[in-house]
C-alpha cells in the first residue's frame, strides 16, 4: 500500500510542479488559456504559488488540516481543469491522470500516513 500510496503520490505532484513552472515560466501563454477557458488571468501566478505550497504540504506532512486543504485545493483546482479542457472540446489530459492520482494518494494516505 505504501508502495501505491508513493508513486500515486509522485506522479500529482510531479503533475502540479509540472503546471505550476508552466504557470511561472510561461506566463503570458497560460494566460491566454485562461483567457480561453473564461477564467481570470490575475490568478495564474497565485494559483502557481498555491500549487507549489501544495505539493510541500503534502510532501512535508507538518499538520495534518494543512494537509487536509492542500488537498482540497488541487481537488477543485483539478475540477475546474477538467471542466474547462471538457467544454473547449479537447481531449483526456494531464488533470485528468492527476485527477486519478490524487484520490489514489488521498484514500490511501489517510491509511498509510497519519
Amino acid at each position: 500500500m505504501k508502495i501505491i500510496y508513493w508513486i500515486a503520490t509522485t506522479v500529482l505532484c510531479g503533475i502540479m510542479l509540472y503546471s505550476a513552472q508552466m504557470y511561472f515560466l510561461n506566463t503570458e501563454k497560460v494566460k491566454g488559456f485562461f483567457e480561453y477557458f473564461s477564467y481570470p488571468t490575475y490568478i495564474v501566478i497565485p494559483l502557481a504559488i498555491a500549487k507549489v505550497l501544495g505539493v510541500v504540504l503534502i510532501v512535508w506532512n507538518p499538520i495534518r488540516w494543512l494537509k487536509e486543504w492542500a488537498y482540497a485545493g488541487f481537488f477543485f483546482d483539478l475540477v475546474l481543469a477538467n471542466l474547462a479542457h471538457y467544454y473547449a472540446g479537447h481531449s483526456v489530459g494531464l488533470s485528468t491522470f492527476a485527477m486519478l492520482a490524487l484520490m489514489i494518494s488521498y484514500g490511501i494516505g489517510k491509511k498509510v500516513r497519519p
